[in-house]
């Protein structure tokens, strides 16, 4: 059953060379016809006696073989397509996850990029079941001083380092991204206020020592804004805005700090909460 539907699925993908195949079949018990008809072949049967016309056993043996030998090769030609066919699609699918991977992707980091924290995002809007997230923004201090008296090259690999400590800090269930620059961010789930300040805290952690770049170490500090997910915001943007409000309050500390959205002083009005 299964290679017959096979076969079937195979003829109709491919009707041009099963059509082939009809053909060579037919031009070749015509051409027989044709020979037999030339070489008076009817005529000689017809002279034959019923026992000389009598088909014998090695002969019905021999007519059956290639028969089936004609059967046999029809189906191994649609199966071996059927077959080919669904390589091919694999092929292209596993080539279609990889660039849908790689549009994912920061290709300096390794990490998942903006647009793999947005999907996530829109993604945990749309499923909210009473849990507690926390996002963090983090954004490095003293990095541009890298670029300028270093190069770029020397900030490439400041942050593939600074990339590669997150890494070991980051839970496995969360998301860890470069949003571009010298920004990154954390997507915490099915944390409260507590546990997302020990995530954050870890991630401060992991850059109190120097960062080592061709015999020259480095100082390189981080100001983390955290957003407590649906407390603080519920959508993308006010998410987004409300983390980048708590960041660089964080920022105005001149240290590493984790500052959250909820604990913003906006009396002065230089941190106004984000409409949503």
């Amino acid at each position: 059953m299964a290679i017959r539907n096979s076969v079937l699925r195979s003829i109709a993908a491919h009707p041009w060379t099963s059509a082939q195949d009809a053909i060579l079949g037919t031009s070749v018990l015509a051409v027989a016809g044709l020979l037999a008809i030339e070489f008076d072949l009817f005529y000689f049967a017809h002279e034959l006696t019923t026992a000389e016309r009598r088909v014998s056993l090695a002969e019905a043996i021999a007519l059956t073989v290639l028969l089936g030998f004609c059967i046999g090769f029809f189906i191994y030609r649609r199966v071996r397509e059927h077959r080919d066919d669904a390589q091919r699609r694999a092929e292209i699918d596993r080539e279609m996850q990889e660039l849908r991977d790689q549009a994912l992707r920061d290709p300096l980091t390794d990490l998942p990029n903006r647009r793999a924290v947005l999907a996530r995002l829109n993604d945990l809007q749309l499923r909210l079941d009473g849990r507690q997230h926390a996002f963090f923004l983090l954004d490095l201090n003293e990095f541009k001083r890298v670029n300028d008296q270093y190069g770029h090259a020397a900030g490439d690999c400041v942050l593939q380092v600074v990339a590669e400590r997150f890494r070991r800090v980051a839970r496995p269930a969360d998301l860890l991204a470069r949003l571009g620059g010298d920004e990154f961010a954390i997507l915490a789930y099915d944390v409260d206020r507590s546990g997302a300040a020990a995530v954050g805290n870890r991630f401060l952690g992991t850059l109190e020592n120097k960062i080592w770049v061709d015999g020259v170490g480095h100082d390189i500090g981080v100001s983390v804004g955290a957003v407590l997910i649906p407390n603080d915001g519920v959508t993308v943007p006010e998410i987004l805005a409300n983390a980048d409000i708590a960041m660089y309050q964080a920022k105005d500390t001149d240290r590493s700090a984790l500052v959250f959205f909820s604990d913003v002083k906006v009396s002065a009005g230089l941190y106004p909460r984000a409409a949503g």
